[in-house]
């Protein structure tokens, strides 16, 4: 099914547009449900406080309805995910036919991170896109400020993302040509360059996550101080009630989920840039 298209995240949405717009529809269904429970459980509790459960029942609705979307998107997306990874492989196969062992093996792994992309890192913007927009709304309900304070932390944190971009694509550079040597190492059956191989490996998997943690580092130090205003705020400068107190924090929570998703998400994009140049690179060379 892909005989036509591009080895590209685009190639895969053009390939098959209803298996992957049907599961995005069910994870924006499931992500709009999740992002009602706080909002929910405030009205629940303060029907609750005057002796009304009419709240309550509708947040066993909610989480009823949640619970039957969220396994019925599982069931699908296993199935229609494996078929694609299944395409793709065959095309990259047919392609590269002349290209070594070695590297067509890797790449066949790499080519796998664009579905896996597709299945698990794009629902992941979508949620954490979908939290953003409604925690944003609901706390410009409550307080402008709070909004405001929130898309500031978000243009921080992109920022600081920005800082990396270039070191990760370096680095997950280096990592995937290493790993297109092993398969040509493990045949030579020699220690040293085995040993060699996978201190080489070692090293570019060390260097990653040490940037992931400085990046992730920076990012949360910015979102726990837009947590602790918030929750200042809200409890003295607002004449708000119990459930009101805990519906800001819920979603002041919920807005950090969101913003740890962008970084990670542009992370994950810099690594599929870098495999999708490799591996139609090897398309063109062949």
């Amino acid at each position: 099914m892909m005989r036509d298209s591009d080895l590209t995240i685009g190639g895969l949405l053009r390939a098959f547009p209803g298996r992957v717009m049907l599961t995005w529809a069910m994870t924006l269904g499931e992500t709009a449900l999740m992002a009602l429970i706080p909002l929910f459980i405030g009205f629940a509790i303060d029907g609750l406080l005057v002796g009304s459960l009419t709240q309550l029942w509708s947040l066993g609705a909610l989480f009823l309805a949640l619970v039957a979307l969220s396994v019925l998107r599982r069931v699908y997306d296993t199935r229609a995910y494996g078929t694609m990874r299944v395409e793709f492989g065959k095309t990259q196969v047919n392609r590269s036919a002349e290209l070594p062992v070695s590297k067509l093996n890797a790449r066949l792994n790499m080519g796998r991170e664009l579905v896996d992309f597709l299945e698990e890192t794009a629902p992941m913007v979508m949620t954490g896109v979908t939290q953003l927009v409604i925690a944003i709304a609901i706390l410009f309900f409550y307080s402008p400020l709070l909004s405001f304070a929130a898309i500031g932390a978000t243009m921080v944190a992109l920022g600081i993302y920005a800082l990396f971009h270039r070191r990760f694509y370096r680095l997950n550079s280096a990592l995937n040509h290493q790993t297109e040597q092993q398969v040509g190492i493990l045949e030579t059956r020699s220690a040293r360059p085995v040993a060699a191989h996978l201190l080489r490996l070692r090293r570019a998997e060390v260097q990653i996550s040490d940037s992931e943690a400085m990046l992730y580092g920076s990012i949360f130090i910015v979102l726990l101080a837009l947590i602790l205003f918030n929750i200042w705020y809200a409890t003295t400068a607002l004449n708000a009630s119990t459930g009101t107190i805990f519906a800001v924090i819920s979603y002041s929570w919920d807005f950090v989920d969101g913003v740890i998703a962008l970084p990670a998400t542009l992370q994950h994009w810099t690594r599929l840039s870098e495999i999708t140049r490799r591996i139609n690179g090897s398309v063109r060379s062949t």
